[in-house]
């Protein structure tokens, strides 16, 4: 069987930056040990795979090891892909997910997503997380995901990572998102995942249903712009909505391609 395979690079107005994901279109669903399969083989962060229905598109996005409940570069390649390269009419598109309804508005070359908030709340940092860094944060929170909040822009980007210490975590399917407000942008941050085969992710949307609620919170303010200081970079445009946020970026098409299945 011969799929499409189209890689895009998210969050992002230029190629080799913001966060590279694959989309895979298809008719019907094929097997799951397949879709990670085509995932694994990909070798990228997350592999989006889509099936039209009547008044939706149902998306599914895997990483190289699990199927993920909610990932926005992959979103955002997958709208991209169908306005830009698969010519869909409108400009709104509604995907179904493990996270519900997800709708995208397209205004031009930017693209508005309507994700959940996820506010997290204080917690303790576990030792081993705590092993595995070189510089300690000052506050620690919890959603899916730990977030943990330093001083400085600069801690944010010297932090490093022992991963063999880091790889003894199971936070399945969540990671660790470290922060600190901007030096000219709101607020900025970095995101790791333990026993991924992908250890930091070079721009992650879903982390910002955490980071926007929060930092709305904290700057008493609700519309922000965010910076993922990964070596790629990528730049987010927030909002703060309570229930919902918005989380906005630009994308560019890598490569058009093919795959085959047995």
């Amino acid at each position: 069987m011969k799929l499409n395979l189209y890689q895009i690079d998210a969050f992002t107005d230029q190629v080799f930056g913001g966060n590279p994901a694959c989309v895979v279109p298809l008719e019907t669903w094929l097997p799951d040990d397949i879709l990670k399969k085509i995932a694994q083989e990909n070798a990228v962060a997350e592999t989006a795979f889509f099936v039209p229905k009547k008044d939706a598109i149902h998306l599914r996005w895997f990483t190289p090891e699990i199927e993920m409940d909610l990932c926005g570069h992959a979103t955002l390649a997958t709208a991209h892909c169908l306005k830009t390269i698969l010519n869909y009419s409108s400009n709104t598109i509604l995907f179904e997910t493990l996270s519900g309804e997800l709708k995208i508005e397209v205004d031009g070359d930017l693209y508005r997503m309507d994700f959940p908030s996820r506010m997290p709340i204080k917690a303790e940092l576990p030792a081993i997380i705590a092993q595995s860094l070189n510089i300690q944060p000052k506050e620690v929170y919890k959603s899916r995901d730990y977030l943990l909040v330093y001083e400085r822009e600069e801690d944010i980007k010297n932090i490093k990572i022992n991963r063999q210490q880091f790889d003894l975590i199971n936070l399945d399917p969540g990671g660790v998102i470290v922060t600190a407000v901007g030096t000219n942008d709101d607020f900025v941050s970095r995101f790791f995942t333990p026993q991924a085969s992908i250890l930091e992710d070079p721009v992650t949307g879903s982390a910002h249903c955490s980071l926007i609620p929060f930092w709305a919170e904290r700057l008493g303010k609700n519309i922000l712009k965010a910076t993922q200081i990964s070596e790629r970079v990528g730049t987010l445009y927030c909002q703060n909505l309570g229930e919902r946020v918005i989380i906005s970026g630009k994308a560019k098409t890598y490569s058009m391609g093919s795959l085959w299945t047995v």
